[in-house]
């Protein structure tokens, strides 16, 4: 399965959970920057709020793209013990690349969302969208933020990722819902025709108060 771009994903995602559609208790949240255009696009056609978890990939020095581990919004904090032990990769390199990562985490907090605070979630069915997973770090650490912060259930929604990568989520998340697992993988960007990076101003643009699936 392949997909024309992030729009059209969300959209596909958006006739596989019409079961979410106007409920009152559902949110959907995206994971920026990606999977915040997939997630507008499901949260226009189920008719439900947007916001975004700000997540940030810890990359493992050198090699940046492979991901070690994941902050979030919170002060939360996964790793990836395999690739932490299959790289020699020492706890004080982790703590480093973190503290890094939390500049940018809050860089993006105000970009995104101002001096709004983020929308409540205690009680409520969380739909966590991205555009794709690769080794699933970034949404381990979006499921945890999100149930700290009270979910009452949290469905993970993804066009695409690896098969072991969907099925280990099921572990944390309540369901998981994934379009296509390929495998081989290769990368998110493969299964696009259309794989432009997100910018900044399209995230802000989206989750602004005056869009029409954003709560306000």
């Amino acid at each position: 399965m392949r997909f024309l771009d992030r729009g059209e994903a969300g959209q596909r995602l958006a006739e596989r959970m019409t079961a979410f559609a106007d409920r009152e208790d559902v949110i959907v949240l995206g994971l920026p920057r990606g999977g915040v255009p997939v997630a507008a696009a499901l949260a226009e056609r189920l008719h439900l709020p947007l916001d975004a978890v700000i997540v940030r990939k810890l990359g493992l020095p050198g090699h940046e793209e492979l991901a070690m581990g994941a902050i979030a919004e919170g002060g939360v904090e996964v790793t990836d013990e395999r690739t932490l032990e299959s790289f020699g990769v020492p706890r004080e390199t982790v703590a480093r690349v973190a503290a890094d990562e939390r500049f940018e985490l809050a860089r993006r907090e105000r970009a995104y969302r101002g001096t709004r605070p983020p929308v409540p979630l205690t009680g409520r069915t969380v739909l966590l969208v991205d555009d794709g997973l690769a080794t699933g770090a970034s949404m381990r650490a979006a499921v945890r933020a999100v149930r700290d912060q009270g979910a009452a259930r949290i469905v993970v929604a993804v066009p695409v990722a690896p098969p072991e990568v969907a099925n280990a989520l099921a572990s944390s998340a309540d369901e998981v819902v994934c379009l296509s697992t390929p495998s081989p993988f290769y990368a998110v960007g493969a299964w696009y025709d259309d794989f432009t990076p997100t910018t900044d101003a399209e995230v802000r643009a989206l989750l602004a108060p005056a869009a029409p699936s954003h709560v306000q």
